[in-house]
């Protein structure tokens, strides 16, 4: 985690428009399965391990402060609130963003250019029937970095879970961004402004594909855009319907394979080399310009199989 608050930070400061602080708000109900004395613990410790950061340490609303200031909550069993601050991203404009800076750094970007096998002396094969020759290749395909090293036939110690993540985007003003238990489950959602609306997710959804085969589109189903729906109306006093949702999307997350429960999997990244080769396993956007720096490590090294 100190890693990632580090990268965030830098985030900040590398990207203003498109990564920026932002103050969450936990609340507490009667009902919650978290109480008071661990969440506080917990965000202490964040604060610590963030302190280098400059953002504000984390509050406690009390009962009347919150449902004064947090109209949209119902109030009904609320305890207090906590707020504390993290950062948002916007993930596309960011990719684009990074994109435009590796052109003007003179990198050569191919778009609609498949490859369908990669090979440990450092040739790549691309669909077109096309061989290009490189000193080191970096398999960096995220949920099909697996995939890939299959179709190329070359073994991995280390395996994928991907994880559907799905999202709402309701036509309706979010003043405040929320991370919220959802109901009769362990697990969290988020519910945060986005262009004009609030954005609600996310789900986890584990995606069977028989091996090596290539993962698809991924696609909301109807039991996730249900159960976002059912999770957010019942924190909201003005409640949320399919009639108010104005997009869904999905995405998914490429973990490391390591728990039976998707949710606890880790979320750290593994590097694989294969003589020329080195493959990414895992990652994140928070932490993409500390793996980078990895990656390049990985590439200086003597030509062998390492880990990190």
């Amino acid at each position: 985690m100190a890693e990632a608050l580090h990268e965030r930070q830098a985030w900040f400061h590398r990207a203003p428009a498109r990564a920026k602080p932002l103050q969450l708000t936990l609340p507490l109900y009667t009902h919650s399965r978290r109480g008071r004395p661990l969440i506080g613990l917990s965000l202490w410790l964040y604060d610590r391990l963030a302190r280098a950061s400059q953002l504000p340490p984390h509050t406690w609303l009390d009962t009347a402060t919150a449902v004064n200031r947090l109209p949209e909550l119902k109030p009904a069993h609320l305890r207090g609130a906590f707020q504390f601050w993290d950062g948002q991203m916007d993930d596309r404009q960011l990719g684009h963003w990074v994109a435009t800076h590796n052109r003007q750094a003179g990198v050569a970007i191919h778009e609609q250019t498949p490859v369908t096998a990669v090979a440990a002396d450092g040739t790549l094969h691309l669909a077109s029937g096309a061989e290009c020759h490189y000193d080191h290749l970096i398999n960096a395909a995220g949920p099909w970095a697996r995939h890939l090293l299959h179709a190329s036939q070359i073994p991995s110690s280390q395996d994928l879970d991907l994880i559907r993540g799905s999202h709402l985007i309701l036509d309706r003003p979010c003043p405040h961004a929320y991370l919220l238990e959802v109901p009769d489950d362990h697990r969290i959602f988020f519910v945060l402004p986005w262009q004009q609306g609030t954005l609600v997710g996310t789900t986890e959804v584990r995606e069977d594909h028989p091996p090596g085969s290539a993962p698809p589109p991924p696609q909301p189903s109807a039991a996730e855009i249900d159960y976002l729906l059912t999770a957010y109306n019942h924190y909201f006093t003005q409640p949320a319907s399919h009639a108010d949702i104005r997009a869904t999307f999905a995405g998914l997350r490429p973990l490391v394979k390591s728990a039976a429960d998707p949710s606890r999997a880790t979320r750290e990244y593994v590097l694989e080399r294969h003589g020329r080769l080195t493959t990414v396993f895992g990652g994140k956007w928070t932490t993409a310009c500390a793996l980078a720096r990895k990656v390049r490590q990985q590439v200086e090294q003597p030509t062998g199989r390492d880990h990190a």
